[in-house]
């Protein structure tokens, strides 16, 4: 296969499992906290921290590697100012998730063999909540950017 179909149809896919993945957990987490059931809450943080480490790490992985490698294959310039805007963004979106995924977990925990929710529960998902937003419109820029390559 020719390396810069491969480097794409890879950024292509790892953009998509990365992106998928982030709003269809979100979604599950949004919709479990709704049920105030702290069994329901447990079972849907508890798939989530896996769906992380299963798609979301890897991918979030991949996303860079094959960007680099696009970027060398085509010949851009790597301090192109779109592309340092990509960068800014794509870190942005990396510094949410970070602590997004330490929420995840502490949610997870304090609703394991518990019927009662903890204030603590819904505190961690107000700071989970919020830090979603900043990293999906770093994305969606960042899919921006990727489509129209400007020169800003």
């Amino acid at each position: 296969m020719d390396p810069y179909l491969l480097a794409k149809w890879m950024h292509i896919l790892s953009s998509t499992v990365l992106f998928g993945t982030g709003i269809g957990t979100a979604f599950q987490m949004v919709w479990a906290m709704r049920s105030r059931d702290a069994r329901v809450i447990h079972s849907t943080a508890s798939g989530v921290v896996i769906a992380d480490w299963l798609f979301t790490t890897p991918a979030g992985i991949i996303q860079p590697a094959t960007g680099l490698w696009l970027i060398w294959l085509q010949g851009h310039d790597l301090m192109a100012t779109w592309l340092l805007a990509t960068y800014l963004l794509y870190a942005l979106a990396f510094c949410c998730w970070v602590p997004v995924v330490v929420l995840q977990l502490r949610v997870r925990d304090l609703t394991r063999d518990t019927d009662r929710i903890a204030p603590e529960v819904f505190r961690a998902y107000r700071i989970w909540f919020l830090l979603g937003w900043p990293a999906f419109a770093a994305l969606i820029a960042v899919f921006w950017l990727m489509v129209s390559k400007p020169f800003l």
